[in-house]
């Protein structure tokens, strides 16, 4: 059986005062690149997403999504994070995951298909002697094409910060993706618990730039100097931040303009 970094999706695992449902990864053996990090899920476990849409729930401001088109799915894959201290929560973070069509009009093209590498993708056509949940074997299937994973995110802070400004967000989104999905190009043969110098800095922020949130063109900051990805974000009016960080290489079929998800 092939090794993944899977997505951890039990609640409420601990790391100090923050907890997290979906975003962070840790090493797991799976028959097909699923959602579970050890033995088997039975055939009637859960759909997770539905206890990811009650943890949103919690979330102070609305949770924000790329405007809706043709090249985007949003199938409800979201990771919510927070701390806490003894006064309750104090930050919360919503990231939003979207599938990608490349040519939307006819998703049985071929270029709607990831770049896999043969042992991912085998492990994606093997199917194992068990029975799985519908939603395993649909979440298998959309392997099989891009991932926009933790593009959009949300952040709320109780108490502002230098931590909480666009600026910082954005740093820390863009990092967090690059040290994530492109690990290997930065650092080739690196380990995933490896620790590196961030490869992006807040001097790397250009602080005029614009961006649209409802169809009202609002000032923003991006990050358009990195090789892999594209980051942009902005000050929300009812509090909080938005941050995007999306692929470079995928950029021309994203219309990067935002609005509240509903």
């Amino acid at each position: 059986m092939p090794y993944f970094w899977c997505p951890l999706i039990e609640p409420n695992v601990t790391f100090g005062t923050r907890k997290s449902n979906s975003v962070y990864r840790r090493p797991c053996v799976v028959h097909s690149r699923g959602m579970r990090v050890a033995g088997i899920l039975p055939s009637d476990a859960p759909d997770p997403r539905g206890g990811w849409a009650e943890r949103l729930k919690l979330m102070p401001i609305p949770v924000m999504g790329l405007a809706p088109q043709p090249s985007l799915e949003d199938t409800d894959s979201v990771g919510v994070t927070y701390g806490q201290d003894d006064r309750g929560y104090n930050e919360m973070t919503a990231s939003i995951t979207y599938t990608l069509w490349r040519n939307p009009d006819d998703r049985s093209d071929p270029v709607n298909l990831a770049d896999l590498n043969e042992k991912t993708r085998r492990s994606i056509e093997e199917v194992p002697p068990w029975p799985r949940p519908p939603w395993l074997i649909e979440y298998v299937e959309r392997l099989r094409y891009p991932q926009l994973e933790e593009a959009v995110r949300t952040t709320w802070h109780r108490d502002p910060s230098e931590r909480s400004s666009v600026r910082s967000l954005l740093v820390d989104h863009v990092n967090h993706i690059l040290m994530n999905q492109h690990r290997q190009e930065l650092w080739p043969g690196s380990n995933p618990w490896d620790q590196h110098a961030p490869t992006v800095t807040g001097r790397m922020v250009n602080s005029e730039a614009r961006t649209v949130i409802n169809g009202v063109d609002m000032p923003g900051a991006e990050v358009d100097t990195d090789p892999f990805v594209y980051g942009i974000g902005a000050q929300l009016a009812g509090g909080g931040v938005l941050t995007a960080v999306l692929p470079r290489t995928e950029l021309k079929y994203i219309q990067v303009q935002f609005t509240t998800r509903s």
